[in-house]
């Protein structure tokens, strides 16, 4: 008993030239519509860079080292002390004292909470003077890892530069 090929299989239909190119037009449709989305979300979540510009920042090195053995040749005593005020705000307050224990005088200090991954949730402080070498300043800021930037300078030089990793609490 002979069968008949063609028309034991259920019907379908036939290939031609025009399903296979709408066929790859749709597949790099797809593949374009999704790399799409993907480079939308990556820009959008892109927090920046540490420097605006690696290589300066590499040709400054040289000074950087300079400044810390200065600064390490002063010995100061700068202590910072980060909290939460009653209103859920950041607290930073800085004392800053010479070698000897005096009180500092005549400092310009610049303090700043600096987000880890993100640069624009960075939070500069406006610092404030309660005392011989004591400032304090608030900002805003959520919970979690932060680096607090202290500056402190005499006539526009920087002395003194610290960034300590803290954590706030809620």
């Amino acid at each position: 008993m002979a069968t008949d090929i063609a028309t034991t299989g259920a019907p379908g239909r036939e290939l031609t030239g025009r399903m296979v190119l709408l066929w790859l037009v749709g597949f790099f449709a797809i593949v374009g519509a999704a790399n799409a989305v993907m480079i939308g979300a990556a820009i959008s979540t892109f927090a920046g860079l540490e420097h605006d510009s690696p290589y300066q920042a590499g040709l400054a090195f040289d000074q950087e080292i300079a400044a810390a053995r200065a600064q390490q040749a002063l010995h100061w005593q700068v202590q910072a002390k980060v909290t939460r005020t009653d209103r859920g705000e950041t607290l930073v307050e800085i004392s800053a004292h010479d070698a000897d224990g005096a009180p500092l005088s005549g400092l310009g200090v610049t303090a700043s909470l600096v987000h880890p991954t993100d640069r624009r949730l960075d939070r500069e402080l406006a610092m404030t003077a309660d005392g011989p070498s004591q400032f304090s300043g608030v900002t805003g800021a959520a919970a979690g890892q932060w680096d607090v930037l202290i500056e402190l300078s005499r006539d526009g030089a920087r002395q003194f530069r610290s960034k300590n990793r803290v954590t706030l609490p809620r």
